[in-house]
């Protein structure tokens, strides 16, 4: 597999009007390394931490995931839009949903990854996935019934959040459902967890809940649905 896409982030060319790009493009990075398998250079102190050990072995993976379908389950024929979706329609059953299945992602691997294999698994279903950051969905207005958004969340501050709220409102339908994952501060693994993801290259915002709510209150949304997890706390906003 070629390397280019795993270099590090070339920001020279950032356009001044968005100021988000330096970043989205330092958490790219990240996950390019990650599906690359390539290795992480991190202190001992971080290796030695137990959290460091789960991650290494796969096992905080299935920990912390958020089962998005546990709390919107994608519904036959809806249009659906997971963004920073990773490889989530080779994992997830999309098929067993028979909903179509479009993506947004910001790491080339991934979104290389699913664009070569999606068709192949179901032509009807997927819909392809774009590159792009959450922020500047590349999708028109009023398309989708359900967004998602998970294992992201907390690679960003709230008002980068804000931008993406407007967003998502933009492209769902009228009744349509978002979907997402919040770090939550006050969870045993939270500060561990950000300590090691600034290690691996990603800096970590550890922001109140309180703090996530207003924005969610002052974009329009209203939480319906909460499920808290061993790290991140599941919303379903409308």
């Amino acid at each position: 597999m070629s390397n280019k896409s795993s270099q590090k982030p070339n920001t020279s060319n950032i356009h001044h009007s968005d100021k988000w790009q330096m970043r989205v493009a330092q958490v790219a990075y990240r996950f390019n390394r990650q599906y690359e398998n390539q290795s992480f250079e991190v202190p001992a102190e971080v290796q030695a931490m137990p959290i460091y050990r789960e991650w290494v072995s796969g096992i905080l993976s299935a920990k912390i995931v958020s089962s998005f379908w546990e709390i919107a389950q994608p519904q036959k024929n809806q249009h659906c839009l997971d963004i920073g979706c990773g490889v989530s329609f080779l994992i997830y059953p999309w098929r067993d949903w028979q909903a179509y299945f479009y993506g947004q992602e910001i790491s080339t691997v991934a979104r290389n990854t699913l664009n070569s294999r999606g068709s192949q698994l179901n032509s009807k279903l997927f819909k392809g996935v774009e590159l792009g950051g959450a922020h500047q969905l590349n999708y028109s207005s009023n398309q989708f019934d359900l967004v998602i958004a998970t294992g992201f969340s907390c690679y960003f501050p709230l008002e980068y959040w804000s931008a993406v709220l407007v967003e998502v409102k933009r492209v769902l339908k009228p009744g349509g459902q978002f979907v997402f994952d919040i770090l939550n501060p006050e969870k045993p693994l939270a500060v561990d967890w950000a300590v090691m993801e600034t290690y691996l290259g990603a800096e970590v915002f550890l922001e109140p809940i309180a703090e996530w709510e207003k924005i969610i209150k002052a974009a329009g949304g209203k939480v319906i649905a909460r499920q808290s997890g061993e790290l991140f706390d599941l919303y379903k906003v409308r």
